[in-house]
């Protein structure tokens, strides 16, 4: 059954979907996302470009396949990243942001679906203590967000990628693949203490992966 609640229009759920939770959660964000050029090793080995992205501040990491998607955007004062396929159809979403307001799990999953998702129909939505999976399909595009509570609840990692139904055997083990790469960030030092503000990028691919 679809889920009710206001509509959210394609793009504006895109715009939303890197970081849904800052106007209602969060002050400001801290952009801190290093594009770097280790091996994506657990991904999928039919593609042959990959770029890893990690984040010093928070710590998560991520890799795509860096022929199919391209970074375009840094936006100033979040920690997140967004990529997209050449035709623009297909987005891939990643940021992690601190958990100043005490959201829970269970609300900020209600919250996607009540706002973010509206009006979708949910095919999977597997939820554990610390993390959900909320995948379905909505207006012709399929849409797939995995979000972790990590730190205790500190802090709030979240990626999603959206891609054109109509394209599933293009994009589906792309989707497979990069979710073998993921990472939930921890922290810069892995003990749950965020580290500094500042970014760098790099944007090498790496081959044969």
């Amino acid at each position: 059954m679809p889920i009710s609640g206001r509509a959210v229009a394609p793009a504006d759920r895109f715009e939303r979907a890197l970081l849904p939770f800052s106007a209602l959660l969060l002050a400001a964000m801290a952009l801190a996302a290093l594009l770097c050029t280790s091996p994506a090793s657990a991904a999928s080995g039919r593609y042959s470009q990959w770029e890893t992205i990690r984040s010093e501040r928070y710590g998560f990491t991520i890799a795509y396949p860096s022929e199919h998607l391209f970074p375009v955007r840094t936006p100033s004062g979040q920690d997140g990243r967004v990529m997209q396929s050449a035709d623009g159809k297909a987005k891939l979403l990643i940021a992690t942001f601190e958990n100043t307001e005490n959201v829970t799990l269970d609300g900020y999953r209600d919250f996607l679906l009540t706002d973010i998702y509206a009006n979708a129909r949910i095919d999977y939505a597997p939820q554990r203590a610390r993390w959900f999976v909320l995948s379905g399909e909505r207006g012709g595009e399929t849409f797939y967000e995995r979000v972790t509570f990590s730190c205790g609840g500190k802090l709030i990692n979240s990626w999603a990628m959206l891609y054109p139904t109509a394209e599933h055997k293009l994009y589906t083990p792309m989707l497979e693949a990069i979710a073998k790469t993921y990472s939930p960030g921890t922290g810069a030092d892995g003990q749950c203490n965020v580290g500094g503000n500042t970014a760098e990028q790099t944007a090498e691919p790496q081959q044969d992966h």
